[in-house]
């Protein structure tokens, strides 16, 4: 039986304010002084890709 590793996403956003959704595996090759703010993990990435929309609505993070 092979194992699965669960996958966790992140949205980060960075110093030029657009929002990006990573893997947990990714964050971890991103310099901390490069985000300046995170918001996750969540389960899956239309889940966070919900959550990016919201930010975008709400004037939190600017679009790609």
């Amino acid at each position: 039986m092979a194992e699965t590793t669960e996958t966790t996403w992140y949205i980060v956003k960075k110093l030029d304010r657009t929002c990006e959704i990573i893997s947990d595996q990714k964050l971890k090759d991103i310099p901390t002084a490069d985000i300046l703010e995170q918001w996750g993990g969540f389960s899956s990435r239309g889940e966070a890709i919900a959550k990016r929309v919201g930010l975008i609505r709400a004037g939190k993070c600017q679009p790609l």
